[in-house]
């Protein structure tokens, strides 16, 4: 079968086509023939070689989620998933080849409203936003600050936090035009990446479809010098900056390093504010339990079909071009998510 493998860490160019023996189920998993598998940005961690783990080397088939119709079981699963349209959790690579292998609790039906390409576009994305908005206590009221809001954790962590009652909903992003779109799922203020706010220029019109509601402007008044809540996806060396963007009592939470990890020393900007009580923490779904996980992901695919929850597809690349997927996501050009499909 058709898969993608990492032949060389480092730039895109590692990703290589490659032809897989094809997967066998074993006792509890199933394999799923894949009609879509998402792009996600721990996949890029892993591509660069800046995630060291066991079995991560030369031929390593990258990708975490995939989703597609379930074509064997293993021992011990009920032959009633055979036929079975899922999204799949394959652990921390696997997912970019035309068969995937899971163990039966990572799986989450999928019923005919929900195409596998929008599937893959939330399954992980949204259970972090949600999960790791309840980690950070979040309550109506109070002001977020959504640090890379331009990938799919970003964009549904923007969407959930209004959906909570949020006054803020600050973003930061790196253009005019992600910025606009971000304000039409219902950010109040954009920021550049540094945090600031930019300088005012012409922005394109909303994209069909996502126009804001009538009333809504797209400043709510001044951008809020302190957040109760920053949500950091990309840490790397500014982040300790975000810190000191806390209101008193304010959590950054750090769920992503796609721009690698914080210096060592950044508990002193907290500790210099000592006064502020604020916290920092770190946030996985690796530490929510499997059942909690799963029926969070199926309310959120409900709140999908129900026009509650956007998902958001850059573009749809065949299996083959996973090197330009890439390519684009380190060009920092990925606004939601990129899909593959064998």
């Amino acid at each position: 079968m058709h898969g993608v493998t990492i032949q060389t860490f480092g730039p895109p160019d590692g990703l290589v086509p490659t032809d897989l023996p094809e997967p066998s189920a074993g006792p509890g998993q199933v394999v799923i023939a894949t009609e879509a598998i998402g792009v996600g940005g721990v996949d890029a961690v892993i591509r660069r070689g800046t995630l060291g783990r066991p079995g991560i080397a030369p031929g390593y088939v990258p990708g975490s989620e995939a989703a597609g119709t379930v074509v064997a079981v293993g021992d011990g699963v009920d032959r009633a998933w055979l036929g079975r349209r899922v999204w799949a959790f394959t652990g921390v690579g696997g997912a970019y080849a035309e068969q995937v292998v899971a163990r039966i609790g990572d799986l989450t039906p999928l019923g005919d409203e929900l195409s596998s390409v929008d599937a893959v576009a939330l399954g992980s994305a949204a259970p972090v936003a949600r999960f790791t908005l309840a980690h950070a206590h979040l309550a109506a009221g109070e002001r977020v600050l959504v640090r890379g809001a331009a990938g799919s954790i970003g964009i549904a962590a923007v969407e959930l936090a209004v959906r909570t009652g949020a006054s803020a909903v600050a973003v930061t992003t790196g253009s005019a035009e992600r910025g606009a779109r971000l304000r039409s799922l219902g950010a109040t203020h954009v920021l550049d990446r540094q945090g600031r706010r930019p300088e005012p220029e012409q922005e394109p019109e909303q994209e069909p479809g996502h126009e804001p509601e009538q009333g809504h402007e797209p400043e709510q008044g001044d951008t809020p010098e302190a957040f109760d809540v920053v949500v950091d996806i990309v840490g790397g060396p500014a982040m300790p900056d975000f810190l000191d963007r806390l209101a008193p009592n304010g959590r950054l939470v750090l769920v992503g390093a796609v721009a690698g990890m914080p210096p060592a020393d950044f508990g002193g900007r907290l500790l210099a504010a000592f006064q502020q009580s604020r916290s920092f923490a770190t946030f996985s779904l690796d530490t929510v339990p499997r059942d909690t996980l799963a029926t969070a992901r199926q309310e959120l695919f409900r709140d999908a079909v129900a026009g509650r929850l956007t998902p958001i597809v850059d573009d749809v690349l065949p299996l083959a071009q996973a090197a330009e997927a890439h390519r684009r996501m380190d060009a920092g050009d990925v606004f939601g998510r990129i899909v593959l499909t064998p």
